[in-house]
């Protein structure tokens, strides 16, 4: 059998290394890869091939990366004779005409348990409302935006310290794994595995993120922020502003509770006061309240709980742990983040 794949970014890149590594054990060839252009990086503004291009380059794999899937681009693709279409994060939507290049269709690798979240950031909403579980999904390319017939599902564990990039690195790998599988039953079978339509109920859909939405409000809970920074890591990445209005990006925190913040200090007379309850509720959200050998992290006070960020960075600065940041900045406890 032979697959054409499509993917940009480097959770892409993941699944197309597991399926170069696998081609001879699962019985299949892949024939070309698809992706979007390259982007312009750097001060001489360079073009640069997405992650999953580099990798294919890298591999001597054909790639092709048209702006439009037009018919030049079906042109290029159809000489392959490739029988199955495999995408994971490739960012363009394919038309019944491009779909019609395939004899046993397309399929999509898609981190949810569908029809929930359906969308381009399903990892992220998942974090964001706490879920305990993501669904791993393998559907039939549709017409209509992740309504596929469901092929294959799998889950993994959502914990306190996964972020976006570490739910979309396991999909990754475990999504071609399930590939893999669909790809040699259907090679056995002569057409691709019949799947299960998804549920009419329970539908949703998730949206574009921008950096606004990254944007820290620090009188939400400790929790809630907490699960914006593991959602928007590594982009767009959370922020906030300094008292003299800098941009400071906050890539790792925890929630620490009240009374645990308080065991912590209380034998610190630097830091017991500031904690104490009575003291703590006079201070406005954003405040810098503590930082020593015992807090394991910057203490920021929230609407409800407090903050303890462990990595974060200024503007023009590197992202550091906070043990390296507050060696340099010595000012920055009891000011106000906003």
């Amino acid at each position: 059998m032979k697959i054409i794949y499509a993917g940009s970014p480097d959770a892409a890149k993941i699944s197309l290394e597991a399926l170069y590594e696998n081609q001879e054990k699962y019985g299949f060839e892949i024939a070309g890869v698809l992706s979007n252009p390259p982007t312009a990086k750097g001060r001489h503004k360079t073009p640069t091939p997405t992650p999953v291009a580099a990798y294919a380059l890298e591999k001597g794999l054909p790639v092709f990366t048209p702006e439009h899937l037009d018919s030049a681009a079906r042109e290029q693709i159809a000489p392959l004779g490739a029988d199955l279409l495999v995408c994971f994060a490739y960012g363009h939507i394919f038309g019944p005409k491009f779909l019609a290049l395939f004899p046993m269709g397309g399929v999509n690798l898609h981190p949810s348990f569908l029809p929930k979240y359906r969308g381009c950031t399903p990892v992220q909403q998942a974090i964001l409302e706490g879920d305990e579980f993501l669904g791993i999904s393998v559907q039939t390319l549709s017409l209509k935006m992740d309504a596929g017939d469901i092929l294959k599902q799998d889950f993994v564990n959502i914990t306190e310290n996964d972020t976006t990039e570490s739910l979309l690195n396991y999909s990754a790998k475990k999504g071609a794994e399930l590939i893999c599988d669909i790809i040699k039953e259907s090679s056995a079978a002569g057409e691709l595995i019949k799947g299960k339509p998804q549920s009419k109920e329970g539908i949703t859909y998730t949206y574009t993120i921008s950096k606004e939405m990254a944007k820290i409000d620090w009188t939400e809970s400790a929790e809630i922020i907490c699960r914006k920074i593991r959602a928007y890591y590594p982009d767009p990445c959370c922020w906030c502003l300094e008292e003299n209005d800098s941009p400071l990006r906050i890539a790792a925190a925890s929630e620490v509770y009240l009374a645990d913040a308080q065991a912590l200090l209380e034998n610190d007379p630097a830091f017991g006061p500031l904690i104490s309850d009575n003291v703590y509720k006079a201070f406005p959200c954003g405040k810098v309240l503590a930082y020593n050998k015992t807090t394991n992290g910057i203490y920021v006070k929230t609407g409800d709980g407090i903050l303890s960020i462990t990595k974060l960075q200024r503007q023009g600065k590197n992202m550091m742990s906070y043990k390296d940041f507050m060696n340099g900045a010595k000012d920055f406890l009891g000011t106000v983040l906003k």
